[in-house]
């Protein structure tokens, strides 16, 4: 898997490796990115309510981009509900998963090996930026919200959903789910990556994007269902800002 012809800035090459080796699996509900089939349908309620409360609108028609897409499990949802997607990715192996599959369910999504930072430099702008799950995978938090910033039209909003860095994220997240219940591969997560709010809250801030929504995806255990709420984001949380 090369990435050459990537600029480096927000690439971590070792992380981009790790997913590289488990693409295949990203439409394997069963499989190692079974968490993420498990926490989809709470991350699109959140968006979906975000960006409705936000535009008075919905999807429909929104130029959307999907940074860190993987294999496309939130692109191709946000496609059926009328967006118009872009979705990259800096793992090549990704991409060509994701294409596939989204061939396979004839859907138009435009699919992109290349990094956020590469897109900012050709002046498109989307009207929605999602970036779930990736930023406690990239090299420099602070030129991945910056381009992010670059991305968003004037009015436009981004998602992000990560991790806390807590104690409990870290029994959760990474003892168990890596290390005991083998949810995820060993070595998924680095917890010393993970985000607090705060830390979060004030990126997004310093880089002119006002913080609107604040809330916790908390899994329950017995029955392995996610769902919202706004008290408690000791592990798992999402946050939306406009620009």
């Amino acid at each position: 898997m090369q990435t050459k012809n990537l600029k480096h800035s927000t690439i971590d090459n070792d992380e981009i490796e790790r997913f590289s080796r488990i693409a295949d699996e990203w439409w394997d509900e069963k499989g190692k990115f079974a968490p993420l089939h498990s926490m989809n349908p709470v991350r699109i309620e959140y968006i979906k309510t975000q960006i409705t409360e936000h535009f008075q609108q919905t999807l429909q028609d929104k130029q959307l981009l999907d940074i860190g897409c993987g294999g496309g499990l939130i692109a191709e949802p946000m496609t059926r509900l009328g967006a118009n997607v872009t979705a990259i990715d800096a793992s090549e192996k990704n991409i060509k998963v994701a294409k596939l599959h989204a061939e396979k369910m004839g859907l138009d999504i435009n699919y992109q090996y290349t990094t956020a930072e590469n897109l900012a430099t050709i002046g498109k702008q989307f009207d929605v930026i999602l970036a779930l799950e990736i930023i406690e995978h990239v090299a420099d938090i602070e030129l991945f919200i910056k381009s992010a910033y670059e991305l968003l039209k004037p009015n436009g909003i981004i998602i992000l959903s990560t991790l806390n860095r807590t104690a409990k994220s870290y029994a959760m997240a990474i003892i168990g789910a890596e290390y005991i219940m083998r949810l995820l591969p060993v070595g998924t997560h680095s917890w010393k990556k993970f985000l607090r709010p705060s830390e979060l809250y004030n990126i997004l801030e310093n880089n002119n994007i006002e913080v609107k929504n604040l809330t916790g995806m908390v899994m329950n255990p017995l029955t392995w269902k996610w769902h919202l709420d706004n008290k408690d984001l000791a592990v798992n949380y999402l946050i939306c800002g406009k620009k």
